[in-house]
């Protein structure tokens, strides 16, 4: 009797299959951000509309010029371009001059993605690295605010809640920062919304849940440590987690697949960081918000926590007795 001869097939990686794919993921982010995207909108006025248009054309524009220039084929249907346009408008503020809308996306895109190498190569989140840049080449634009146009709800205007209570000691009450009538960046203001959106996202896996949890937990012990210390110099845990740019930061761009950790356990150290990294910023720093940097930082030690102690892929974990 012949014995079967079994053949091996060898083929180029990914060897296991799924339905899920780039675009699809990023549909679903951008999905995910409508309803915080449409609520700006309401509370700021059209102007945000054009804000957010000329944003994305600006990426996408961008991106297919570099990958012309780099004589690779045009990723349009990947919609991280699109993504990145979207999340940069939503972490400056509503009368951010157009032009300066123009440059953040461009340095988003060029500087902080296809200089890498494009989508799948960049260290930093782009849409963080454009807003940096804006930070550094317009710090008066960058800290101009606008009260929300939401008729006769109460909102805090001028300053931010972040900014109010570093430089004046006032802080804002935590259901207007919940609920989002408040004074602040485009998207970052309703913490309710975004919390919903994501929701959709930790169901489908395409965010590493360990990440934002980690930042909150950070946060909520360090803020309530310092708060119990000097209840009247630091607020409480609720403030920290609610107001500024915590829940887009720790929801939607700490969790992006490119520059975040691979393994549960090099997340949970990222996002530790960041969460630390806050509100050390927040209480001691110059600066009345901290997370596009805590972020950044982080997002440059990536590699080097990918380093520690990696398991070799296609191999049992081993549990300790």
């Amino acid at each position: 009797m012949e014995k079967e001869i079994s053949k091996v097939i060898v083929s180029t990686s990914p060897h296991i299959k799924s339905n899920e794919t780039v675009s699809k993921i990023m549909l679903s982010v951008i999905i995910t951000l409508l309803p915080a995207v449409a609520f700006s909108i309401y509370l700021f006025g059209t102007y945000v509309l054009l804000m957010y248009v000329v944003s994305v054309a600006t990426s996408v524009i961008s991106e297919y010029i570099v990958v012309k220039l780099r004589k690779r084929p045009f990723t349009l249907n990947d919609l991280s371009a699109v993504v990145t346009g979207i999340l940069l408008v939503m972490v400056l503020p509503p009368k951010f001059p157009i032009y300066g809308v123009i440059i953040g996306a461009f340095v988003g895109i060029v500087i902080g993605k296809q200089i890498f190498g494009g989508l799948g190569h960049n260290i930093f989140n782009p849409a963080l690295i454009g807003r940096a840049f804006l930070a550094a080449a317009y710090p008066v634009h960058i800290t101009t605010w606008v009260a929300p146009r939401i008729g006769k709800i109460s909102a805090v205007s001028g300053a931010t809640p972040l900014a109010a209570m570093k430089f004046g000691g006032v802080v804002t009450r935590n259901l207007p920062l919940f609920l989002g009538t408040v004074g602040g960046s485009v998207g970052e203001t309703s913490a309710l919304l975004l919390i919903v959106g994501s929701i959709y996202l930790f169901i489908k896996r395409y965010i590493k849940w360990q990440i934002p949890v980690s930042i909150f937990i950070t946060v909520a012990v360090l803020g309530e440590i310092f708060h119990l210390i000097n209840p009247v110099k630091y607020p409480g845990p609720l403030f920290h987690l609610l107001s500024g740019g915590l829940m887009i930061g720790a929801l939607y761009m700490a969790t992006d697949m490119v520059t975040s950790p691979l393994t549960g356990r090099g997340c949970v150290i990222f996002g530790i960081g960041i969460g630390t990294l806050v509100i050390v910023i927040r209480l001691f720093g110059g600066l009345p918000e901290g997370v596009m940097y805590s972020i950044l930082f982080m997002n440059a030690f990536v590699p080097l926590i990918n380093r520690a102690k990696p398991r070799i892929f296609g191999t049992e974990a081993v549990h300790e007795k």
